[in-house]
């Protein structure tokens, strides 16, 4: 029903929602594009389980007896998992999101329970590779959820490409703090339990929107920047009280009903941008309802008054009837059109077209990202993976280390945010490249790297909130490059490609180098104390000596890659001067002409049948 706003707050004599039209606001909500969004933001905020391997890594540790390099090893086979996604994408290219959403959950709650069963001794104790393979097919849950959310959401707002990686990876960011407040609230201090909390809740939440996350039709909203600003403004709310908590568990002895308290408002936090969503929602089933009422007084005018012969169509304006081809003949001239992926693999079109998966993969431009990330993302993730070692060995309490991990967490989300939102702004203001921003970033890792190389007194704080940061800002920044120079045709694949050179840096740096190292000074700092390592003792490493010659390479191998990335900063200056989003307001406008002359035609058959006059075509008309 329709009701005139003449009063009561329908707000200027336009038309309001009566009683009647809250299940079909309802319906609205579910099946529109903004709680999709929101959806995506659930899963997202659930979807960053890799990035608190410091939180339970000491209790793997020993639990199950292992030194550091096999920490390491099983830390790599982590990261493995997270960031190789290729399958999820060619997956993705070939099913419906819901598919990819479904697999990554079910793999999710197989990996990390068998972790629990194996770390709690409910089960007999597993190989090494086992745990390795346990903890890789968990956290390549991962990638199924990026690829079936994440990917989904920057092909539904391809103009706003930058802030949705932004605001959805800043929820990945925020995963490791919202997690500890849940965890403390549901199991305490149990770090066992925190594995098995990690194992069932991201799973529950990809099943419970499973239809939900789908690909549209691309429509662009007049205020539909405003709206991921709205979300960005309670993300922020959600992190400054995450911040706090922080601050106060580090400063004070919270109990577990405290926990509940704080765990409750985290919740509340994560579902109040359902209001957006409903008022976003609100505001289009309104409009639809003018539009309709408008539609209904012009055609109830036009069938009221004389009606008005349509001028004859002269024979040689009638466009001649064409009929289509057969099907075999059209697909012969698709073969003819189009060579295969192989020959054309060399020849890459223009940056910012859509890139077959050969032609990018094989580009000197996708090359140098890969290399860049390697080094940058390679560097800040084993930082990350080894914070509670490197707290230890540096004299820190464990409840410090703790608040390390948070504090990556908070920056970690605030550099995904500041480099999707700013880099965005940059971008459309001033034609700053993303790639210099991603060059700005690896200098900037830089020196977190030397505040743990050489010990500075509390600098362990800063690094945390320096490597958080920039660890964070790559994701963003990688993800939008990749779509804007090799397009959105695959981005599924290319989006998981770009992931594979995480694990790679991890491997070498993190295990070959930083776990290598810890290790040999270990056994030195034991030689020297005519210790010998009895079956199932940690060999434990005190002092700065342990992670300084490994972050001293780590520091020269992110320099490298900065210089690696300023080679396509240089290479890509052209295409980022120009308007890179041209053909998606080009296709945007044919769109709408397109609406224009169906409404046109409509309009004119509309008049044909008011003109006959009768009681019968008045009736008709408005019913619409």
């Amino acid at each position: 029903m329709v009701y005139a706003g003449g009063g009561g707050g329908g707000g200027r004599g336009g038309p309001m929602l009566g009683p009647g039209d809250i299940r079909t606001l309802a319906v609205q909500v579910v099946t529109g594009r903004w709680f999709m969004v929101f959806a995506s933001l659930l899963i997202m905020s659930a979807a960053g389980a890799t990035y608190m391997f410091g939180l339970y890594s000491g209790v793997i540790k020993s639990n199950l007896g292992y030194d550091q390099t096999t920490l390491n090893l099983l830390s790599f086979f982590k990261d493995l998992g997270g960031n190789v996604g290729v399958l999820s994408g060619l997956i993705n290219e070939v099913t419906p999101p819901w598919v990819v959403l479904f697999m990554g959950a079910v793999l999710n709650f197989f990996g990390y329970f068998m972790m629990w069963l194996s770390v709690s001794k409910k089960v007999s104790t597993p190989h090494v590779w086992q745990m390795c393979l346990y903890i890789c097919i968990g956290a390549n849950s991962q990638a199924f959820a990026n690829t079936g959310a994440l990917v989904t959401c920057v092909k539904n707002f391809p103009e706003s490409r930058g802030v949705v990686l932004g605001i959805l990876k800043g929820y990945v960011g925020l995963s490791g703090a919202i997690f500890t407040q849940l965890f403390y609230a549901f199991y305490y201090n149990d770090r066992k339990e925190l594995i098995l909390l990690i194992g069932w809740l991201p799973a529950a939440i990809s099943f419970v929107f499973l239809r939900t996350i789908r690909i549209m039709k691309v429509v662009r909203h007049q205020n539909e920047l405003k709206v991921f600003y709205n979300l960005l403004y309670i993300s922020l709310g959600l992190a400054g009280f995450l911040m706090i908590m922080i601050i106060l568990e580090k400063q004070l002895t919270f109990q577990r009903s405290e926990y509940g308290v704080s765990a409750a408002c985290v919740i509340f936090l994560l579902l109040l941008p359902l209001a957006i969503v409903v008022i976003e929602e609100f505001k289009i089933l309104k409009t639809k309802r003018e539009l309709l009422a408008a539609s209904e007084s012009s055609q109830l005018r036009i069938a009221t008054e004389k009606p008005q012969q349509p001028p004859a169509t002269p024979p040689e304006a009638v466009p001649p009837l064409h009929l289509a081809p057969p099907p075999a003949a059209l697909e012969a001239e698709t073969d003819e059109k189009q060579p295969s992926c192989w020959k054309t693999a060399f020849r890459p079109p223009n940056r910012g077209e859509d890139y077959t998966i050969l032609q990018a993969l094989f580009s000197i431009d996708m090359l140098i990202l890969f290399l860049a990330t390697i080094c940058g993302v390679g560097g800040t993730l084993t930082v990350i993976d080894n914070l509670s070692q490197i707290g230890t060995s540096l004299g820190y309490p464990t409840k410090s280390i703790a608040t390390f991990v948070s504090l990556v967490s908070i920056w970690n989300y605030l550099g995904r945010v500041v480099a999707g939102f700013v880099s965005e702004i940059l971008l459309d203001k001033y034609k700053f490249p993303r790639t210099l921003m991603l060059t700005l970033i690896l200098l900037l890792s830089c020196i977190g790297h030397l505040l743990i190389a050489f010990g500075v007194n509390g600098g362990l704080y800063v690094a945390s909130i320096i490597i958080g940061f920039c660890f964070g800002a790559q994701w963003p920044l990688l993800f939008a490059i990749i779509s804007e120079i090799f397009g959105l045709k695959y981005y599924s694949t290319l989006y998981n490609f770009g992931s594979v050179a995480s694990p790679i840096g991890t491997y070498i740096l993190s295990v070959k180098v930083a776990g290598h190292l810890y290790d040999r000074e270990a056994n030195r700092q034991m030689a020297a104390k005519e210790l010998r390592r009895q079956h199932g003792q940690e060999l434990n490493c005190v002092g700065v000596k342990c992670y300084q010659l490994a972050f001293l390479i780590i520091t020269a191998a992110t320099l490298f890659g900065a210089f690696v990335s300023f080679l396509l900063v240089v290479r890509t200056r052209k295409f980022y001067r120009s308007d890179i989003y041209k053909k998606f307001r080009e296709g945007a406008k044919e769109a709408e002409t397109q609406m224009a002359l169906s409404s046109a035609g409509d309009n004119n058959n509309n008049n044909v049948v008011a003109g006959n006059g009768s009681a019968a075509a008045v009736h008709v008309d408005t019913k619409g």
